[in-house]
C-alpha cells in the first residue's frame, strides 16, 4: 500500500523523521511494518476506521505471520512497529483507546552476541599487514574505529572531522535519535589517528576540503557495503565465527570491556544504549567465560 494513500501513517513517519530524528533506515522499517499491517486489513476485513481497529484484528494479523513462519524477533519488531503507532494516534487524539493494550508480545530465545576472542584481535592489530598504500591506511582505520570506539556502522561512515579530538582524546558520537555520546581514545589511538590525519593531507595535496574523517580514494564517503566488505575480509583472517561484520566489532568492544572488568553502566553509556536493559544481554558472555575458566581451573569442576 502506497505510503501517501493512508495520511495517518503519512503524518507517524514525518514525526519520526522531524521530531524523533530516526535514520532513513529505521523509518523505512516502520513504513514497511504498517503497510504490511494495514494491507492486511484491508484484504481480510475490508476498509476499517482508524478508530475502529480492533485488538482482535491485531491478533488475526499475527496469528498469520507465525502460521507463515514468521520468527518472534519479527513478530516483536512489528508489534513494536504498531505500538508506537497507535500511541502517537492516542496522543494526537485520532483514536480513543489503543489495541495494542491487551498485544502481548512473544518470548524470544536469548541469543548471546557474537565476538571476536581477545588473542584474536591482538593477532589483527599486531600481526596482519593491511597495505601501504591509501586503501590499507583507511581500512586499518576502520577496523581499529570500530573496535576501539564500539560505534556503529551508520556512526562510524557519518563520522565528522569535527567530532574528532585528540587533543582532548575523545570522539562524539551521534547515535540513534541524534542521541550525543563521549567515547575516550586510547593513547596509541590519539596517534594512529594523527597518523592518518597527516597522511590524508598530503594524499589529497590539501585540494579537497573534507566534511568527514574517513573518506575513499577519490576523497568521497564511504558506502556501508564497502565497509562491510573490509571487515567481513580482514576478520576472515584471524577468527573462524560465522558473523563477520562491523556489529561483531561493536559486539567484541563491549564483551571484552565487561571481561577486564567495566561496570555496566559505563558500558551502557559506551555504547550509547537507551536503557540497561539492551546492555545486559553482554553480562551473559561475562558467566560464560567465568564458567569456562572455573570448569579449567577448579579440582572438583
Amino acid at each position: 500500500m502506497p505510503v501517501n494513500d493512508h495520511p495517518y501513517i503519512l503524518s507517524f513517519l514525518e514525526y519520526l523523521k522531524f521530531e524523533k530524528r530516526y535514520s532513513p533506515h529505521t523509518i523505512r522499517s516502520y513504513q514497511d511494518d504498517l503497510a504490511f499491517f494495514f494491507d492486511f486489513l484491508s484484504v481480510t476485513f475490508g476498509e476499517v476506521e482508524l478508530k475502529d481497529i480492533k485488538s482482535t484484528f491485531i491478533r488475526s494479523w499475527l496469528a498469520k505471520q507465525k502460521e507463515e513462519g514468521a520468527s518472534a524477533k519479527t513478530l516483536n519488531r512489528r508489534i513494536s512497529s504498531l505500538r508506537s503507532f497507535f500511541k502517537y494516534q492516542l496522543r494526537q487524539e485520532q483514536i480513543a483507546v489503543s489495541p495494542m493494550t491487551t498485544i502481548v508480545t512473544p518470548k524470544q530465545s536469548k541469543r548471546l552476541p557474537v565476538f571476536v576472542e581477545q588473542k584474536d584481535t591482538e593477532v589483527l592489530f599486531q600481526h596482519v599487514e593491511f597495505p601501504d598504500n591509501w586503501e590499507g591506511l583507511m581500512n586499518r582505520m576502520i577496523m581499529e574505529l570500530l573496535y576501539c570506539s564500539g560505534m556503529r556502522l551508520s556512526e562510524l561512515i557519518s563520522l565528522k572531522h569535527t567530532q574528532v579530538d585528540t587533543a582532548k582524546g575523545q570522539l562524539k558520537i551521534l547515535g540513534k535519535g541524534n542521541k550525543e555520546r563521549i567515547v575516550p581514545l586510547s593513547d596509541e589511538m590519539k596517534m594512529h589517528i594523527n597518523d592518518y590525519l597527516k597522511q590524508k593531507k598530503e594524499q589529497f595535496a590539501g585540494e579537497i576540503v573534507f566534511e568527514y574523517l574517513l573518506v575513499n580514494e577519490k576523497g568521497k564517503k564511504l558506502y556501508p557495503k564497502y565497509v562491510q566488505a573490509v571487515v567481513k575480509s580482514y576478520l576472515s583472517l584471524i577468527t573462524t565465527i560465522e558473523k563477520k561484520s562491523p556489529h561483531v566489532l561493536r559486539h567484541t568492544f563491549a564483551t571484552h570491556l565487561m571481561n577486564n572488568g567495566a561496570e555496566l553502566n559505563a558500558v551502557k553509556e559506551l555504547l550509547g544504549h537507551s536503557s540497561l536493559a539492551a546492555t545486559q544481554i553482554y553480562t551473559h558472555n561475562t558467566i560464560e567465560k567465568l564458567k569456562d575458566i572455573h570448569k579449567k581451573a577448579h579440582p572438583k569442576a
